[in-house]
């Protein structure tokens, strides 16, 4: 994930993920999104973007295919210090333009809220650039549109996520953590175990 700072009031956001197969056999999504973003002030910016993603499936006694899907997406970012903890709130909203087989292309908007808590594990910290830190994060996802053409719920899934990571100065971050997915399926509900590693550029 990358945000490059090209103003007092400008910029661009630009993530990019590459999502395994059950038990890492094979790849089944791959992201693309960018974004341009306008600051409010030191705490505060939104964003406007696109993301295309794709997803391929693999099914026992099926043929395998490819899914995809074009969003349109804008978000709000707060950002605040407990303590020395630093504080990380987002709200985001889609459209969803998911190409389906065998029914029409279908249309539908989603929210999503994220919180993330950064918490360096240096004693005295002012302004952290470099050392090890832990991360927690959640966020929740809300189907608002077309709901029954999805899983039928206004609640589609949720991320929590632990992680340990270092930063090796003010522009680049890197950290590995775990996942737990619980999605809410129209008759069965799942719940994934997700080993992630992400990179994080600011510049």
């Amino acid at each position: 994930m990358n945000n490059n700072k090209l103003s007092k009031k400008w910029g661009t956001h630009f993530d990019f993920q590459l999502r395994s197969q059950h038990e890492w056999d094979g790849l089944r999504n791959v992201l693309i999104r960018p974004g341009l973003t306008y600051f409010l002030n030191s705490n505060n910016d939104i964003t406007l973007g696109y993301l295309f993603t794709q997803t391929h499936t693999r099914l026992d006694g099926a043929m395998d295919h490819t899914t995809t899907e074009h969003r349109i997406w804008q978000q709000y970012i707060h950002k605040h210090k407990i303590s020395k903890v630093n504080v990380s709130h987002r709200f985001r909203l889609e459209q969803r333009f998911i190409e389906r087989h065998n029914a029409d292309d279908l249309f539908a908007q989603r929210f999503r809220y994220f919180a993330r808590f950064l918490l360096p594990l240096a004693r005295e910290v002012q302004n952290f650039e470099q050392g090890v830190f832990v991360a927690l994060q959640n966020e929740i996802f809300l189907n608002i549109h077309h709901k029954n053409d999805l899983n039928g719920h206004v609640f589609d899934q949720n991320r929590a996520y632990a992680a340990a990571g270092y930063r090796f100065s003010k522009h680049i971050d890197a950290e590995a953590g775990y996942i737990n997915q619980s999605l809410k399926g129209a008759s069965v509900n799942t719940s994934n175990h997700i080993a992630q590693i992400a990179i994080y550029t600011r510049f």
